[in-house]
């Protein structure tokens, strides 16, 4: 049995080199099997990153749309009156939005791209919104304009009656104006004794001047202040300060009266007699004798001095 040991060493080897290599097979394939799968893994990794990266850029693209688009809106809608507070809500929310700068997940990508297509909605509102608005302007601009035509229109018609009520009022102050009639000159002497018309220095003591006032209805009662003035033929005005002459305003400008009295007007054709002693003589030539009330000129009568 000894004999035969030597040829049955060699078979044992050999089956145990067979059984090295064939695990040694199992080891490559197994490892191959593994770098396969590895690089697939990495192959459709590689894949998905370039896939979100793309999705991400497209989402920023549509996030800078949409806020882009809301500008737009909210600038339109402020100009056109309306309110803007939600839509800056949303504007806000984008802004955050697009400055987060990690990487997002495929879901969070869909979910924030599925909000984008809501806000878009919402804009579509807020263009039917804007339109509403502007049709509201158009016609309130519309209005406006009317109610400028209109106040446009009254403000001239207060102003042609203004005009008419001014024109009407000075009709009634110059009707209103009171008027002396029944003008008379005389030249009283020393004895008393009275001469009108063509009368001569020696014959003056005195210048009386007597008128009344005519009817008028629709002068008012009360006082006022009545002059006399004497204009001499040199067309100068005859005064005397020491004798009761002075000034009164005449159109704006200070003119000298020969005689003045205060009366109490009672609208019943009353009459005054006014007395002047000059005490020097009169020039020769015609005299004009002009009667006022307040400031406006009521009668004028001339006489010559012989």
């Amino acid at each position: 049995m000894e004999a035969n040991k030597p040829f049955q060493q060699p078979k044992r080897n050999d089956k145990n080199k067979n059984v090295l290599i064939i695990v040694l097979a199992i080891l490559v394939f197994l490892s191959g099997i593994k770098l396969y799968t590895d690089s697939k893994d990495k192959n459709r990794k590689s894949e998905e990153i370039i896939l979100l990266s793309e999705e991400t850029y497209e989402l920023n693209k549509r996030l800078d749309s949409m806020t882009y688009q809301l500008d737009l809106r909210i600038t339109e809608i402020e100009r056109l009156g309306g309110e803007v507070s939600s839509l800056n809500e949303i504007r806000e929310q984008l802004i955050r939005e697009r400055a987060i700068d990690r990487k997002r997940s495929v879901d969070e990508i869909a979910a924030l791209n599925r909000q984008i297509n809501d806000y878009a909605k919402t804009l579509n509102e807020k263009d039917q919104e804007i339109i509403r608005l502007r049709e509201i302007n158009q016609q309130l601009y519309l209005e406006n304009e009317d109610l400028k035509n209109t106040q446009a229109q009254i403000q001239d018609e207060v102003s042609q009656l203004n005009i008419r009520q001014e024109e009407l009022q000075q009709k009634i102050d110059i009707a209103a104006q009171l008027k002396a009639e029944n003008i008379v000159i005389a030249a009283v002497n020393s004895r008393g004794r009275e001469r009108e018309d063509g009368f001569r220095n020696r014959q003056i003591e005195k210048l009386k001047v007597t008128f009344n006032f005519a009817d008028n209805k629709i002068a008012e009662a009360g006082p006022r202040d009545v002059y006399v003035q004497v204009i001499a033929p040199n067309n100068q005005p005859i005064f005397d300060i020491a004798k009761g002459s002075g000034t009164f305003n005449l159109n704006g400008k200070e003119e000298f009266f020969t005689a003045h009295r205060d009366i109490n007007f009672m609208n019943s054709k009353q009459s005054l007699s006014f007395f002047y002693e000059k005490g020097s003589n009169y020039a020769s030539g015609i005299h004009e004798v002009r009667i006022y009330v307040d400031n406006y000129l009521v009668g004028t009568k001339t006489f010559e001095v012989k």
